[in-house]
């Protein structure tokens, strides 16, 4: 059962990686750095997943991958925050 968990979880975090690697493109292109923050964000859960499966007893419980999982949702919020101009000094 380990290396099944192992293997979903590299899966996992390949689909990760490929979303990462879409809005990098995205912002390649367009310079948005609402695309820059979710590409930055996909990576980090990606990198999350792949320290859980390499751990020796992976536990999704454990104080370390919440926080990367909070840090990574907080982009998430500063990214749509930025977007909406409550970053900007014009108002």
């Amino acid at each position: 059962m380990d290396r099944l968990n192992q293997m979903l979880l590299g899966a996992i975090a390949l689909g990760f990686f490929v979303v990462a690697l879409f809005f990098l493109r995205f912002w390649r292109e367009g310079r948005d750095r609402f695309f820059l923050l979710f590409s930055l964000l996909f990576g980090v859960e990606g990198a999350n997943r792949i320290v859980l499966a390499l751990s020796p007893h992976p536990n999704e419980g454990t104080p370390a991958i919440y926080l990367v999982r909070l840090a990574a949702l907080l982009l998430i919020l500063v990214a749509i925050m930025d977007k909406n101009g409550l970053f900007s000094r014009r108002r």
